[in-house]
């Protein structure tokens, strides 16, 4: 005779699938409404059923940091340390923008599941095999990290904004007087300055060339 399956294992789900539908659910609803038995409801299981992958809340909010941070793995990049890590400073910061339910989490939770330590690994190997030693090499990826965070949560609340033409908006300092706000009169008035991607490639490009030149 067969062995009886598990409550979970009848319900057919792995604990991706549980993290995916609570990063969902944070988009969707926001965090403060993200529960077990709510999460549940929408995978059609009892709440009980979701503790075989996830023992307690804290542990799904560290999942869903951990699934933010596997879709922004830091690779080697034919032995250029920097190409490696633009590439993962972009990966982060689309990664968030789509799911801006998960930045207060992101922001504020260490990193503790294997799976994110080992994005965390990885970036220190690209450094350390580009001579940078461990502490300055853990300075960096926690630095370029933190950075692409506030950009990401930055753009999140400020694209609403724009788009509303609300007070701080590009559209709003192009009202202000220019005899009194010249420069930022003339930035709203070109562009120049106000574009998130190219503020974002610079930054990240001045940040690398800063740590390359402190080696």
């Amino acid at each position: 005779m067969p062995p009886k399956r598990t409550r979970a294992e009848r319900a057919g789900l792995s604990r991706e699938q549980v993290l995916d539908a609570a990063l969902a659910m944070a988009d969707r609803d926001g965090l403060a409404a993200l529960s077990m038995r709510k999460l549940g409801a929408d995978l059609g299981v009892e709440a009980m059923t979701l503790y075989h992958y996830v023992p307690n809340k804290d542990a799904l909010f560290d999942g869903i940091v951990e699934r933010i941070m596997s879709a922004a793995e830091i690779r080697v990049a034919d032995g250029d340390w920097q190409t490696s890590l633009t590439d993962y400073a972009r990966a982060l910061r689309l990664t968030l923008l789509c799911h801006p339910g998960a930045l207060p989490l992101v922001a504020t939770r260490i990193a503790v599941t294997p799976q994110t330590l080992r994005t965390a690994e990885r970036g220190l190997s690209v450094l350390r095999t580009a001579g940078f030693e461990v502490g300055r090499a853990l300075d960096i990826v926690n630095a370029l990290t933190l950075f692409v965070i506030a950009h990401a949560t930055s753009e999140a609340h400020t694209t609403p904004v724009n788009e509303a033409r609300g007070p701080g908006s590009v559209d709003y300092l192009n009202t202000l007087d220019p005899a009194e706000f010249p420069l930022l009169t003339e930035a709203a008035r070109t562009g120049a300055g106000t574009d998130d991607e190219t503020r974002f490639e610079f930054a990240v490009a001045a940040m690398l060339h800063g740590f390359d030149a402190l080696r």
